[in-house]
């Protein structure tokens, strides 16, 4: 990059003097400028041409009227003001309180100006004595003090203090870099180890100094901390500042762009455009190596001058990352979803068959309904293709549409605007729909939505936009759908009470979860497990895991739970038939009295299994006692058995006439009255003889 050169004439008394300082500016601000020296004693000040700054020592300004005749017109003066290095003062500082000293320097003047500057720098506990060329010097003195001129000492002396020649101020060299338009190198750190190693009895710039060190100090404690990538340019678009991450993003090498131009190094910026219009240039979207970067501009105007600008970049998708954590933060529920596919207890064929199609479902970003009677595990269903999805990092947000009022669960949905209702929140609210952005929102009992809120979840589905409730602004978001209902949705658009197009945007991926009278097999599955999970140690009687199995289930997996958790209240070590509750007996005679005929038969060879043939032997013996009005006990079907090379025990016995009790198809008599059929047992009876 080519970099715009000032040039600056060095205007001192001596040859010597004019170049001591050509080399302190050279080292300080290096390849930035070009220096010529001028002085009075070779009478060169006279071809002076041309030049961006006149740097003029305190010497040759007493001098000032006679040569500035020679200096161009309207070029910037600044006078060298002069102080002592901080490391040459320490040997003066050490000697003792009234210590005699020869003080040497070119004239007495300059030996008078020199001892007056130490004094103001502090060094007043010496005793120097005036020395110079074809001056006397007294001989009992044994110290010397020069400013770098040792040729002149006495030969006499034995002892000699060197603080070498006088070296700009921090005032001057801050002048100097201010009249060239190079105050960013001062933030480099020679100028800074420079201003460190001289002395100055100016206290404001002390001051000032150490205040402009600590804040640079924090300014980059700051840069490092903010996780966006920082770059500050000044009003000639030079860079001046870059963080690590901006390093991350761009992979820029930081050392080399610094001081250099932000058009070179960062030419995808649009720093130009600022500074034109010194206007903020607001999340703008730009692609770098095939990144989509996030960039704002914001330029720094102090009085009305452009002093430069900061830029801050991200990656769009960190900043999207970063927007759905804090949206969780916001929300502060810890919406995610908890359970797997490994979480679904079951061996039968039919819960095997829908989970497989809800796995394969769960890597499609379409909307999925779940149907299922209360209780089969929908919500669980919906946390496992969630958690399978590739959204698993991201949301899962669960709400009942039938739990609340219409009004209450629109703005819960979708947020409102500050004042759109009495009661809103100062500032509005955000809805679920963008606390779920990127993740998954499982509305339960979806045909709780009235027809309104039916047609703003289409449009979610359809277009992927929301509005708040009171606002006009839209707002895209990124969340899929889960749905579910307890009831058939295709009768409910029969009736006309749900949308017909938004059933059929739901249903793109159907998932139906059997019930539990569906999964015989599953049953005892689900109780070990629950009871594990209650921490029972109970044991189920026969007669008790016959009920169980030939249970109807009406409430499903959760109807299960209930019982197992009721049983585990009783704290019994062994679960009898009468230690079922009340309601397990009357659920089982409500459902008998629906469930007649084939319905019976069919609940019979459930619950009988491969053992059909003992069950049709016992209503058999029973029958024939109805038809002889004969008793039937267990004993009278137990010997009736035996004599017709039936092996059946009592217990057994005992066992379907407990299955036969509960489907309502006998009556079972304590003492010895035995059991006898009844109507609905002949019905069965008889439709098992026929086939």
């Amino acid at each position: 990059m080519l970099v715009i050169k000032r040039h600056i004439a060095i205007v001192s008394y001596s040859y010597t003097a004019s170049k001591f300082y050509e080399k302190q500016i050279n080292e300080l601000f290096d390849e930035y400028v070009i220096t010529k020296t001028y002085n009075l004693v070779d009478n060169t000040v006279i071809k002076i041409t041309n030049a961006d700054l006149l740097a003029v020592t305190t010497t040759a300004y007493e001098s000032i009227a006679t040569i500035k005749q020679y200096f161009p017109a309207n070029v910037p003066v600044v006078i060298m003001d002069t102080t002592f290095n901080r490391q040459a003062l320490k040997s003066l500082m050490l000697l003792d309180e009234g210590t005699d000293a020869l003080f040497v320097n070119i004239s007495y003047k300059m030996v008078r100006e020199t001892i007056t500057r130490l004094s103001q720098l502090g060094i007043n506990h010496i005793n120097f004595v005036p020395y110079y060329p074809e001056c006397d010097a007294p001989v009992d003195i044994k110290l010397a003090v020069t400013p770098g001129e040792l040729e002149l000492v006495p030969r006499y002396i034995p002892n000699i203090i060197d603080i070498g020649h006088r070296v700009m101020d921090s005032t001057t060299i801050v002048e100097i870099a201010l009249r060239l338009k190079l105050e960013y190198l001062l933030e480099r750190e020679n100028f800074k180890n420079y201003f460190r190693s001289i002395i100055t009895n100016n206290f404001s710039f002390d001051k000032l100094f150490g205040r402009f060190l600590r804040m640079e100090s924090q300014f980059e404690i700051l840069m490092e901390i903010i996780d966006a990538g920082i770059i500050g340019v000044n009003d000639n678009d030079i860079i001046f500042a870059c963080n690590s991450k901006a390093v991350e993003i761009t992979d820029i090498n930081k050392k080399q762009a610094i001081d250099k131009s932000a058009e070179v190094y960062f030419p995808f910026l649009p720093f130009s455009e600022c500074r034109l219009t010194r206007k903020k240039i607001n999340n703008r979207l730009i692609k770098f190596n095939g990144v989509d970067i996030n960039v704002t501009i914001a330029p720094i105007i102090r009085q009305n001058e452009y002093l430069g600008a900061f830029a801050i970049i991200q990656r769009f998708t960190e900043e999207e990352s970063k927007q759905h954590n804090l949206r969780i933060q916001l929300l502060n529920k810890g919406h995610k979803a908890k359970y797997t596919f490994n979480n679904i207890i079951g061996e039968s064929e039919t819960i095997k068959k829908a989970c497989a199609i809800a796995k394969k479902m769960s890597k499609n970003n379409s909307a999925v309904l779940i149907s299922g009677e209360s209780g089969t595990g929908k919500e669980l269903f919906a946390h496992s293709i969630h958690n399978e999805s590739d959204r698993r990092n991201y949301p899962f947000i669960a709400i009942n549409c039938a739990a609340m009022p219409d009004n209450l669960l629109e703005s819960e949905l979708f947020g409102y605007e500050e004042g759109s209702f009495t009661g809103a929140k100062r500032g509005g609210k955000l809805g679920l729909f963008e606390f779920a952005h990127k993740g998954s929102i499982f509305l339960d009992e979806v045909e709780g939505m009235s027809p309104a809120l039916q047609i703003k979840l289409l449009r979610v589905l359809q277009e992927g936009e929301i509005m708040h409730v009171g606002g006009y602004k839209i707002i895209n978001v990124d969340v899929r759908i889960i749905a579910a209902s307890n009831r058939s949705l295709e009768a409910l658009v029969a009736e006309g009470s749900f949308r017909s197009d938004l059933y059929y945007r739901l249903n793109t991926l159907p998932i139906e979860i059997p019930p539990l009278r569906e999964r015989d097999e599953d049953i005892m599955l689900l109780f070990e497990y629950i009871r594990n999970k209650l921490g029972g140690r109970f044991v189920l009687s026969s007669e008790v895991k016959h009920a169980f199995i030939s249970h109807v289930w009406k409430g499903n997996v959760r109807e299960l739970h209930n019982y197992v958790e009721y049983l585990t209240c009783l704290d019994k070590d062994y679960i009898k038939y009468d230690d079922l509750p009340n309601s397990f007996h009357k659920d089982l005679s409500m459902i008998n009295k629906k469930n007649e005929n084939n319905l019976d038969v069919n609940l019979l060879k459930k619950i009988a299994g491969n053992k059909l043939d003992d069950y049709y032997f016992v209503l058999e013996m029973l029958y024939e006692g109805y038809i002889t009005q004969t008793n039937m006990g267990r004993n009278s079907i137990a010997d009736r058995a035996k004599s017709l090379g039936r092996f059946l025990t009592q217990q057994e016995i005992r066992s379907i006439l407990y299955d036969l009790n509960n489907l309502g198809l006998i009556k079972m008599s304590h003492g010895r009255g035995g059991s006898k059929i009844n109507e609905q047992g002949i019905k069965v009876y008889n439709s098992l003889k026929d086939n």
